[in-house]
């Protein structure tokens, strides 16, 4: 009962833990010029001083010179619209730095969709990728494929506690047939997140995500060691998994089939060398991650973000 309890209140914190602050641009480049649109949701804008100025400053276009601005409340949401002339004429693509994150909340997404013709492309920006181009040349679907699919890869493994959670997995696996089963529920979870994250509008720094995320494997490592023959593992799993999808949920789907890929690969290889490696080591292994969670929980929640 405790533990179902536990787990109540553990899933509970880490669905709203994970919830994506977003805000979405449209740039639409024509010759020299370009008109810049940002949009963003009321309950955002609150963490800025003076966003009539802030949010613009900072956008930067690369070569171009903001010569007019304004801002006003339009349904719910911030809108600001610029105007930018370039120097020169942009060639086939456009470099782009976005430190939204810096007047909003760590954990910033901006979405950016950029215009010049009929030719379209659309760029994640957040905290670790604060900087991209943009290009004006039609991609082919597999070039966006890949290129979104290689950006979630590299999201996925980014954080200790994410690393730290693939190998609590692969250590609470106890046969091919249960490491499958992990797998495929954890995966299955990241998905069913996806269309939670618009319903849960509850931004949290990227210190407490991680922190919420360090709990999960500390308490997935608690499992091994104090319930060697428990049977609804599914359960945390389902929780981590969760936790994961939600992360992803602003970001178009192909950068979590990316992160899902990735991830699947590593957990093979991880639960492979687990259940290989003698039984004898299961719960000394399970000890040092206990410890590792725990330790980048306490760094987490000390240190700043």
């Amino acid at each position: 009962m405790r533990r179902s309890s536990f787990l109540l209140l553990l899933s509970a914190a880490a669905l709203h833990a994970h919830v994506v602050s977003m805000s979405t641009g449209e740039l639409r480049v024509d010759g020299p010029t370009a008109t810049f649109e940002l949009r963003m949701p009321l309950y955002e804008v609150a963490h800025a001083a003076h966003p009539e100025t802030e949010l613009l400053a900072h956008i930067h276009f690369a070569g171009a010179k903001l010569t007019h601005s304004s801002c006003h409340v339009e349904d719910a949401a911030y809108v600001c619209r610029g105007e930018y002339e370039f120097a020169r004429l942009p060639k086939d693509s456009l470099d782009v730095e976005c430190t939204l994150y810096q007047v909003t909340v760590p954990n910033h997404v901006h979405l950016l969709t950029a215009m010049r013709g009929a030719n379209t492309d659309q760029v994640v920006f957040d905290q670790r990728f604060p900087g991209g181009a943009v290009r004006f040349h039609p991609p082919s679907r597999a070039e966006t494929i890949g290129r979104e699919s290689a950006a979630g890869a590299a999201r996925s493994l980014q954080s200790a506690a994410g690393v730290l959670f693939l190998i609590g997995l692969a250590l609470a696996a106890r046969s091919k047939t249960e490491a499958v089963t992990i797998a495929v529920v954890f995966l299955v979870a990241e998905w069913a997140a996806r269309p939670l994250g618009p319903l849960l509008p509850v931004t949290l720094s990227v210190r407490f995500l991680e922190a919420t995320l360090a709990l999960t494997v500390a308490y997935l490592a608690v499992e091994v060691l104090l319930l060697p023959e428990g049977r609804s593992r599914w359960m945390i799993v389902a929780v981590l998994g969760l936790c994961h999808g939600l992360s992803f949920a602003g970001f178009p789907a192909t950068y979590l089939s990316g992160a899902s890929l990735v991830q699947a690969v590593v957990l093979v290889m991880l639960a492979t060398g687990v259940l290989r490696m003698p039984r004898s080591w299961l719960r000394p292994a399970a000890a040092l991650l206990l410890a590792a969670a725990l330790g980048w929980f306490v760094l987490r929640l000390v240190l700043p973000s």
